[in-house]
């Protein structure tokens, strides 16, 4: 008899849990994008000036899949320059196609009124993960950089990450830059040290590798950035949702 009767009621609950997740997905907000980087302004224009120009059958997936590529071989490119200095050249090139997919995709999906923010969201930041170990494991092998910079690096940028998505998540921000630096500026940087590795193999900085110096700098400014955002947001949060 007890059966009988939970077995709609159940059911019930199941067809109401569903509702409820449906209405979650409807309306679902994509957090607001803050670009606030040095190059965000003349970066905005190149890749609405190439999205216009993207032919109709390269849609906002081929152009992330050719970013997690470009990543991938990225690292490979860093791994070769142990044994190849050349290594360091395919390296910025690749770093260049990482730039076009990972940055062209959003713009192409909202030009063309194809966005799928869940997914795109979703997609582009475990990819991004997934291409920052591609990356600094290349680092690491190429000899170019101490392994523990490189995975200290790996590290700040992971912890850094969990604190943006947690502000996406919580305040409806999410934030692609920290004091004028975003993605675009760190490839410029990387790009600038690989040519100057290339041109003067023996770049030193007081002693010390050039990467090294870049390394321990960008350990340092991540922490920073995370430490400085983590209070700012915990106040935000906290003064949002008094108790009374």
């Amino acid at each position: 008899m007890n059966h009988s009767v939970r077995l709609p009621v159940d059911s019930l609950r199941a067809g109401q849990n569903l509702q409820l997740m449906a209405n979650k997905s409807i309306s679902f907000k994509d957090a607001i994008r803050l670009q606030e980087s040095l190059t965000a302004r003349a970066e905005r224009k190149a890749l609405a000036w190439l999205a216009a120009r993207m032919p109709d059958w390269v849609n906002s997936d081929h152009l992330t899949l050719l970013g997690f590529a470009a990543m991938f071989f990225a690292g490979a490119s860093y791994a070769l320059a142990r044994t190849n200095r050349n290594g360091l050249i395919l390296a910025t090139v690749f770093l260049a196609i990482n730039w076009f997919g990972d940055s062209l995709d959003g713009t192409l999906a909202r030009l063309r009124n194809r966005q799928r923010p869940r997914y795109g969201f979703y997609v582009d930041h475990m990819i991004d993960t997934v291409g920052g170990l591609f990356l600094m494991g290349g680092l690491a092998l190429s000899g170019i950089v101490d392994w523990r910079i490189a995975l200290g690096m790996f590290i700040a940028f992971l912890m850094l990450s969990i604190e943006v998505y947690l502000a996406a998540y919580t305040l409806g921000t999410f934030r692609l830059s920290f004091v004028k630096f975003g993605p675009t500026e760190i490839r410029i940087l990387l790009a600038l040290g690989n040519i100057a590795l290339w041109t003067h193999p023996a770049t030193l900085v007081s002693h010390y590798r050039i990467f090294d110096v870049g390394g321990l700098i960008a350990i340092g400014g991540m922490s920073a950035m995370l430490v400085v955002s983590a209070i700012c947001n915990t106040i935000k949060l906290y003064r949002s949702e008094r108790l009374r």
